[in-house]
C-alpha cells in the first residue's frame, strides 16, 4: 500500500512537471532556470594554436540600439567578443548575466569590444534590456556577417584575438565570468 502511495505521488509530480512545461506561460521561466544549472557547469575553452581560424573579412556593417552605424573594421587590432543572441531563447537568457559581469569587468578597456548581436525587433530587445538592467551594447546586423560565424544556432559566441584568430567559438550556454576567460582575455591583451 506504501509503495502504491510513493508511486501515485511521483505521478503526480511528474504530470505537474510536464503540465507546466507545456503552457506557454511556464515553459519559458523553466527553460531558463534548467539552462542556468547548465551554465554553472559549462565554462568555454580555447581553441588550440593550430586549429584557430582567422576572420577573413571585417567587411560587415552593424546598427547599435539607438540606430547607430558601426564598422566591424573598428575592432580590428583588439579583443572581440561577439555574441549572437535573442530575448526568446532560454539557453542564450540563461547565460547573460555572466556575459554582463565579463562585460562590466572591460567596458573601459580600449583594446576589448563586445558585440551583442540580435535580430530582434529594437523594441523588445530594450524592453528586455531594461527589465534585466544590462548595459552592455546590443547591434543588428546590416549586412551579413563574416563567413567563419557560421550562426545556425544561438547562443553563438567567439572570442577573437587582436590578429584576428578566433580563440573560443562556444555554442550554447556558458558562464563567460570566471577565471579561464578572464585569463585567456588578460593574455590575447599581453599579446602583440
Amino acid at each position: 500500500m506504501a509503495r502504491s502511495k510513493k508511486a501515485t505521488v511521483y505521478n503526480i509530480i511528474f504530470i505537474i512537471a510536464i503540465a507546466l512545461i507545456l503552457i506557454p506561460q511556464t515553459r519559458h521561466p523553466i527553460q531558463v532556470f534548467i539552462n542556468k544549472g547548465i551554465v554553472l557547469l559549462i565554462k568555454p575553452s580555447t581553441i588550440d594554436d593550430d586549429e584557430r581560424q582567422a576572420v577573413s573579412s571585417y567587411n560587415w556593417k552593424l546598427m547599435d540600439s539607438s540606430g547607430v552605424a558601426y564598422d566591424f573594421s573598428a575592432s580590428k587590432g583588439k579583443v572581440i567578443l561577439i555574441n549572437f543572441w535573442a530575448t526568446w531563447c532560454p539557453p542564450c537568457v540563461a547565460e547573460m548575466p555572466s556575459l554582463e559581469a565579463l562585460y562590466q569587468n572591460y567596458k573601459d578597456h580600449k583594446d576589448v569590444e563586445f558585440l551583442f548581436v540580435s535580430n530582434e525587433d529594437q523594441s523588445v530587445i530594450k524592453k528586455f534590456m531594461s527589465k534585466k538592467a544590462y548595459s552592455f551594447p546590443v547591434y543588428q546586423s546590416l549586412t551579413k556577417y563574416p563567413s567563419e560565424f557560421d550562426v545556425t544556432s544561438i547562443p553563438r559566441t567567439f572570442l577573437i584575438d587582436k590578429n584576428g584568430n578566433i580563440v573560443i567559438d562556444k555554442t550554447g550556454p556558458a558562464d563567460w565570468n570566471n577565471d579561464a576567460v578572464i585569463n585567456t582575455i588578460e593574455d590575447l591583451l599581453k599579446a602583440f
